[in-house]
């Protein structure tokens, strides 16, 4: 019997060697994933702290000494136009998203708990609309707004942004999972109205997957260059995206300005830390409300 006892012991050990070892596969692919993501802004967060001269001269991850001086240097520049610029992604992306996040709810909300003739094909419209890439839509868009005097204007970055085909797709979704029709017809035995219904206890519950579209939303309209590209002509009106690359351009000449640009980067990312760490806490509070509620 000792010797079937080692036998099996030590297949047992060798089974379990193999699975921690298959086991740091995906942890290494994680960790890799990691650094590719976080060593372009770990340079961004470095190459800030440089002044000029620092910024060619030094290692790469050394920091330097020249951040505030580079901050009042970008705050200075053309009277504050960065400044200007961060007001208007701020706009563009805050009331864009907003508008965007209602009309998703509103559209989501009918495809998935509603049944009417066309439902199906205006939802595969939608899956086709999310498909198409922004690039395609871009100077079209630029024609008809040019058509009705809009181009050059705030609402040609507005109007863009306010359908989003992955917001309906997804809110679609996610109304038909999570607002029950038994208790759609509980309220309107109560003598509820469709639109009562749709923003006391539809919205409510649907508010995790809005709260996902109102980010999504938000991050890609001010990471959006295209749009602005095409657009707008006045700068006092350019995002943060078409403002740093005019600053980016100018540099080619002026060897200075990438100073400004590179802290110009990195003041534009906190914004979007920062709406990711409030819209999280709430997004947490939705989900286990959710759950108690149920």
């Amino acid at each position: 019997m000792t010797p079937l006892t080692l036998t099996a012991d030590t297949g047992t050990s060798a089974t379990g060697s193999r699975a921690r070892r298959t086991a740091w596969i995906p942890t290494l692919v994680l960790i890799l994933g990691a650094l590719y993501c976080l060593v372009p802004i770990a340079w961004v967060v470095v190459a800030a702290t440089k002044n000029r001269s620092e910024l060619f001269s030094t290692f790469t991850f050394a920091p330097g000494s020249g951040f505030l001086d580079n901050v009042n240097d970008l705050t200075a520049y053309r009277d504050g136009i960065y400044w200007q610029w961060m007001a208007n992604s701020a706009f563009y992306a805050g009331f864009g998203a907003a508008l965007s996040t209602a009309v998703s709810a509103a559209g989501g909300y009918a495809l998935g708990r509603f049944v009417f003739r066309g439902r199906e094909a205006v939802f595969k419209m939608i899956l086709a609309g999310v498909l198409v890439p922004g690039i395609v839509l871009a100077v079209p868009q630029y024609l008809l707004l040019a058509k009705t005097g809009l181009a050059d204007s705030y609402w040609s970055m507005l109007l863009p942004s306010i359908l989003s085909p992955y917001g309906v797709y997804l809110v679609r979704i996610y109304a038909a999972a999570s607002v029950p029709a038994e208790l759609m017809e509980a309220a309107r035995m109560d003598g509820a109205s469709e639109w009562r219904i749709f923003s006391r206890i539809a919205v409510p519950m649907m508010m995790p997957g809005l709260i996902t579209v109102f980010l999504f939303q938000f991050v890609g309209i001010w990471n959006n260059f295209l749009l602005p590209y095409v657009m707008l002509a006045d700068d006092t009106k350019f995002p943060l995206t078409l403002g740093l690359y005019t600053l980016l351009a100018q540099g080619a000449s002026q060897p200075a300005l990438y100073t400004l640009v590179i802290t110009g980067c990195l003041l534009a990312i906190l914004p979007l830390i920062a709406l990711f760490l409030v819209i999280q806490r709430f997004w947490s509070l939705d989900l286990l409300s959710g759950s108690v509620k149920a």
